[in-house]
């Protein structure tokens, strides 16, 4: 059987069931890391792709997030007193959430260079094996957090186009009919673009986006120049007044608030491509005060222009220049959702890799970027979503309640677990850790709070998505240890199957097989059932487990071990991280060159394939079980997974499956 492996760290070390073993060696494998400390040329490169990658979804936060402070059902008139204040919420949000939060603190916690709710994960549970209570808790957070991320995929594509698109309605209120159809056109032509990958076109993100940025920075300056008293909206007195003077509605208002801060996610997610300082130095050099001369420059015209409100993003742009600002903002909205995109390709890939998703199609689309990868069958969800979501909610303003619900989740999600880093990790004292997370928590959960109430207005959205894909991972998990306990009951230890063979009569043929399992103590089921009815076995037999480790990349001298048993077989063992891809070809060719001697065409590789028979009990008195339904759920989300040959990259005409039937 195949390997699926688990979160935890609980894979045996090669045994030695008899003598002839040798010492296990390790296989150098070199891989290429992002630079932590880049300088001169090289910081620049990374700081520019980084602009067109990580800050394409704030970057769009401009788009939509002042004019919805302003909805009708928020009861806010464009006053100077609300305008100041709604600025003040904006400017300071961006202040502490992002540039405080996850700038200065999220992304000390890394993975090994890597970032994100899952590899934050794996760093806090490859340590904590001891408080199992703490640990479930911990796995469901960050889990639900995930699935979130994955909320947030389906809602930043449709939002960000459709709140392009909606800048025709400035030029002629007749273009309203042409807005939904053009938006799914542009949606349809995104996610077609995805299967070539984004190793062509990635160079271009960072300079359209620097261009992005400029021109927004530009048309909010001019306004700013006419009404320079705006930047004194800088005050957080302002902000604090207008809390307490508004109070519930204020409360409310939040929720519009946090519009400005989505995408703050993507910063800690990919700091991995980059690298931590490049990630800064564009946010605090070019992309906040970008961001900010455009928020004071709609403030401004808001001011002078009470009515500029229903759009004041477009109408701080001449007339004569709608077109073209329509155009770069679509180009500026289609980079933001590619980056929520290749996100949950990257997400997938983790699911997979720590054994909380069935195998899917990874396509590499760059030779030289790992990171790289397009998984068609998130690609073609995504885009059916992304469609359903523009034909339901039909404008950005809709689509807001729904949004903030996604990224205030997964920030309150990010803060709990950093408190477990902050004090199991680095070590800090107690008091410190909790006071920095209550200071955040205490922001992320008024966000949340103030989104909470607009669940039946499209907040369901997310949380439903959430649960639905929270359920699946949860159910495959669960179910893949189910499985494994009962292969275990069927298993024979390695040691008696040894010296059966040794002393019994069985015909050796010449060649390799190579049996996949994911049990590294026993004898593979596939290979007792390949003796059993075929009554021979290969000169040399090698076992081979593929492992998955909680760590992005597994280093070099840790990449393959193996071990020379009794009677012509060899127990290896390849290990992983979660962001790369397994590869047999690769392993075997390693071995070859620590002289485990193998011929190509001389290589037979076997697996097992288990027709599941859902059971309502279970097997054992304490032994592991589940719900009926969720069975029938993990038998049917394992048929359809993709074949273990393909996903281990496996020679097509050298691979024979062998069924067995398993009730669980």
């Amino acid at each position: 059987m195949p390997s699926e492996p688990p979160l935890t760290h609980d894979t045996a070390q090669l045994g030695t069931p008899s003598t002839g073993v040798t010492a296990m060696r390790p296989i150098p494998r070199q891989r290429e890391h992002v630079e932590s400390n880049p300088t001169g040329r090289r910081l620049a490169v990374l700081t520019l792709t980084a602009l067109g990658v990580v800050y394409g979804d704030i970057g769009t936060s401009p788009l939509y997030a002042f004019r919805e402070c302003f909805k009708p059902e928020y009861g806010l008139t464009p006053s100077a007193e609300n305008v100041y204040g709604v600025l003040s919420l904006i400017v300071w949000a961006l202040m502490l959430v992002v540039s405080l939060k996850y700038i200065v603190f999220v992304m000390r916690a890394d993975n090994r260079g890597e970032g994100g709710i899952l590899a934050m994960l794996a760093l806090i549970i490859g340590r904590d094996t001891t408080r199992k209570h703490r640990r479930f808790f911990l796995i469901v957070l960050g889990l639900f957090g995930a699935a979130l991320l994955y909320g947030d995929g389906v809602i930043t594509p449709a939002i960000s186009v459709l709140g392009a698109m909606e800048g025709l309605m400035i030029v002629s209120p007749n273009f309203e009919s042409v807005i939904i159809p053009v938006s799914i056109v542009v949606l349809f032509g995104l996610f077609f673009m995805q299967k070539f990958g984004t190793a062509k076109v990635g160079a271009f993100f960072g300079p359209l986006m620097l261009i992005w940025f400029s021109v927004i920075a530009a048309t909010g300056l001019h306004e700013v120049m006419r009404s320079p008293e705006i930047l004194a909206a800088v005050n957080p007195m302002y902000a604090i007044t207008f809390l307490m003077h508004k109070g519930w509605a204020a409360f409310v208002l939040l929720g519009a608030v946090v519009l400005a801060v989505t995408g703050a996610e993507a910063l800690y997610a990919d700091m991995g491509h980059f690298g931590k300082k490049p990630i800064r130095l564009a946010w605090f050099w070019f992309v906040f005060p970008c961001l900010l001369l455009n928020y004071f420059g709609q403030g401004a015209l808001v001011m002078r222009v009470p009515s500029a409100v229903e759009n004041p993003f477009y109408l701080l742009a001449p007339r004569a220049m709608l077109y073209p600002l329509i155009a770069i903002a679509t180009v500026a909205a289609i980079i933001a959702s590619q980056a929520l995109i290749s996100g949950a390709f990257s997400l997938t890939q983790q699911c997979i890799q720590l054994g909380y998703s069935p195998r899917m199609t990874i396509v590499h689309t760059s030779k030289q970027e790992a990171g790289q990868i397009y998984i068609p069958e998130i690609n073609n969800a995504l885009m059916v979503s992304c469609v359903l979501v523009v034909l339901g909610f039909k404008n950005s303003s809709a689509l807001g309640a729904a949004y903030g619900i996604a990224v205030t989740g997964t920030m309150a999600i990010t803060t709990l677990l950093f408190l477990v880093v902050a004090a199991a990790r680095w070590n800090w004292p107690l008091w410190q850790a909790v006071s920095l997370t209550v200071a955040f928590l205490a922001m992320d959960l008024a966000f949340l709070g103030s989104n909470a109430l607009k669940i039946g207005h499209g907040g369901w959205v997310p949380l439903v998505i959430a649960m639905t894909l929270f359920l699946l991972m949860t159910t495959w998990k669960r179910g893949r240890a189910i499985l494994r306990e009962r292969l275990q009951e069927i298993t024979m230890p390695l040691d008696s199957f040894l010296k059966s063979v040794a002393t019994g009569n069985i015909p050796r043929v010449p060649g390799t097989a190579v049996f996949m399992t994911s049990e590294s103590g026993g004898a593979p089921v596939v290979l007792l059932h390949h003796l059993k009815h075929n009554k021979v076995l290969h000169k040399q037999v090698i076992l081979l487990s593929i492992v998955t480790e909680e760590v992005p990349e597994v280093n070099n001298d840790e990449r393959v071990e193996f071990a020379m048993l009794d009677a012509g077989f060899v127990r290896a063992v390849a290990r992983y991280g979660f962001m790369e891809s397994p590869d047999v070809n690769e392993v075997m060719e390693l071995l070859r060159r620590q002289g485990v001697k193998t011929r190509t065409l001389d290589t037979s590789y076997y697996l097992g394939r288990e027709l599941l028979i859902p059971r309502d009990i279970a097997w054992k008195k304490g032994g592991l079980t589940m719900n009926i339904w969720r069975k029938r759920l993990f038998t049917v989300m394992s048929k359809n997974a993709r074949s273990a040959a393909e996903f281990f990259k496996l020679p097509a005409n050298r691979v024979v499956e062998l069924g067995t039937q398993i009730e669980f």
